[in-house]
């Protein structure tokens, strides 16, 4: 008969994912892991398998976390235009911002060279271009936003923006210069 499991996955689930977005894949040992969650080694190798299988299920909540976020915003009874605001604003005003984006790092750390790692960025990238296609879309049709790109292309200037900031925010940038590539991206789409 096995032991029960004497931890709260989700918890340390979500405390791993914040010791590799604060130090990266390949720098994060299970000395980090363990000292941060509290679990032995041996525990989280039961669960979790190995460092590996931890990080891509942190990738996985990562990427379902911000995803979330976008979908509520896209769900607010409000205009296009505010909805894009307040997804700018959210930009701006995340506490974990000096982070960058989990995803964005993990890409620049592995590359090309993972193709899980990979493609929890591709999936990223297009859960973010779908929402960010509809509330444009919406915004065409209103004559809120320029129609002079496609939805479509809107949609990917925009996720391109929000990757670059990202980048910006990990390399160490001003909230100011964070601010005008926002405000200018964001402001070139509209009617």
């Amino acid at each position: 008969m096995s032991r029960p499991r004497e931890f709260d996955v989700d918890r340390v689930l979500h405390q791993s994912m914040e010791v590799f977005w604060n130090q990266g894949f390949k720098a994060t040992s299970y000395e980090d892991l363990t000292r941060t969650t509290g679990v032995k080694k041996q525990s989280l190798y039961c669960v979790f398998k190995d460092k590996r299988s931890l990080f891509l299920k942190a990738l996985a909540l990562y990427r379902e976390q911000v995803i979330a976020k976008l979908k509520e915003i896209e769900a607010m009874d409000s205009s296009p235009v505010d909805k894009l605001d307040t997804l700018r604003y959210s930009l701006l005003d995340d506490e974990t911002s000096c982070q960058g984006c989990l995803i964005v790092n993990a890409s620049l750390e592995f590359g090309t060279d993972d193709e899980q790692v990979t493609r929890e960025a591709e999936l990223m990238a297009e859960e973010i271009q779908l929402v960010l296609e509809k509330i444009i879309s919406s915004g065409q049709k209103q004559q809120l936003i320029s129609n002079r790109y496609t939805s479509i292309e809107l949609a990917s200037y925009l996720n391109n923006t929000i990757l670059g900031v990202r980048v910006m925010e990990k390399s160490g940038s001003s909230r100011e210069q964070i601010e005008t590539v926002l405000r200018t991206s964001f402001g070139m789409i509209m009617s």
